[in-house]
């Protein structure tokens, strides 16, 4: 029996992109897939239905007869809880599942007999490269990030050798070089500003310089499981803080990246820090979804405080769709490939470590430990 690959215009507010693009539906057609999209799911990262009709695909106007035939549901980001009864059960839902967050949806799965896998836990080993999710979408929200700091700050970017004297170049300090921001400093770089980028991670100083940018020396290495920081302690928060706190207020642009898995972003830039902050600079906080790394960010929100503007922008990748859908399909594509085998059906077991690992829900059992312990919680 062919499985049935279905696509559907995703509805979270102010989301654009869409799970696969036409590039990708052509390859998965070939393969011997079938690959159901709802119609107009790519309009607004400017794929339009033609192209995915002339890769393979049928287009389906009606959204629950979609569901109703999806063997398996490639998303960016979760559907409404209500939406996965449309489902029958055993069938699969991949994407950006955030279950922290999205506990309801993730116990409503599991009450549907729904399999599920979120693109977040595939595990960062050599063999799932090409499915890393969250490295692509880093990536795009990396250099979206240095363009909202340009645009925010009053001064140029590179320096200018002009009639009216030379402009001297603006100084960008990025916190965090893990693959977000170490697209931001090679952004920077390339706007021709004066960058310099910091990480807890001595083996990040090396990827920082060899973009050109100075590495900010602090005697702390907090390398921690998976290529992810571990947390500090109090006596290294101290001294991290009082040399962030120097370069912060030399900064005319400030983008932070910091974060660490399941827990609240690291606190780098106290409000006494932003009001020592030069008046016109800007801070972008790309971790204001999960608290912020400066203690004025508003999730959402740009606000001016001391006259420093501190943005807290939410979901980047979406501001440059058309790229950041094409990554993320060409990272589904290959997750794909393991979870369909050679004859093109679904694999009978998910024993491969990277199914294994990203499995959130299956036969009506959550197998994420953390997700389970976070329901528990709530149950209680």
């Amino acid at each position: 029996m062919v499985v049935v690959l279905a696509v559907p215009k995703e509805g979270a507010p102010g989301e654009r992109r869409v799970a696969l693009v036409p590039e990708v539906v052509a390859k998965l057609t070939k393969g011997g897939a079938s690959v159901e999209v709802e119609s107009g799911s790519g309009g607004a990262s400017y794929y339009p239905d033609a192209e995915y009709a002339q890769a393979g695909a049928k287009l389906v106007s009606d959204r629950t007869a979609l569901f109703a035939s999806a063997d398996v549901l490639l998303v960016v980001q979760p559907p409404p809880p209500e939406e996965l009864d449309r489902l029958h059960p055993g069938a699969i839902v991949v994407g950006f599942l955030s279950p922290s967050r999205n506990l309801e949806t993730v116990k409503r799965m599991q009450a549907r007999g729904l399999s599920a896998f979120a693109v977040e836990l595939i595990p960062r080993i050599t063999r799932a490269q090409s499915m890393d999710a969250l490295s692509s979408q880093a990536s795009a929200a990396g250099y979206v990030a240095t363009l909202l700091g340009a645009e925010a700050c009053p001064r140029f970017l590179p320096m200018l050798t002009t009639a009216a004297g030379t402009i001297r170049p603006a100084k960008v300090l990025v916190l965090g070089a893990g693959v977000a921001g170490l697209m931001a400093i090679a952004t920077a770089k390339r706007l021709g500003a004066v960058v310099e980028g910091y990480d807890v991670r001595r083996a990040a100083g090396e990827q920082v310089r060899s973009l050109g940018a100075k590495f900010l020396e602090l005697a702390i290495n907090a390398e921690g499981v998976g290529g992810y920081a571990r947390e500090l302690t109090p006596e290294e928060k101290v001294q991290e803080q009082a040399m962030v706190a120097t370069a912060v207020a030399q900064a005319d642009i400030v983008i932070t990246t910091a974060n660490v898995p399941g827990r609240r972003a690291p606190r780098l830039i106290g409000r006494d820090v932003v009001a020592k902050m030069k008046p016109g600079s800007v801070v972008v906080d790309l971790a204001a979804e999960s608290g912020g790394n400066c203690e004025t960010t508003r999730p959402g929100e740009k606000i001016v405080e001391h006259e420093v503007t501190v943005w807290g922008p939410l979901n980047l990748p979406s501001q440059v769709a058309f790229h950041a859908s094409q990554m993320y399909a060409r990272n589904l594509q290959a997750f794909l490939g393991l979870l369909l085998g050679a004859d093109g059906k679904l694999v009978p077991t998910f024993d491969d470590e990277i199914l294994a690992a990203s499995l959130l829900v299956s036969g009506g059992e959550v197998r994420h430990a953390p997700t389970r312990e976070l329901l528990a919680g709530a149950a209680k």
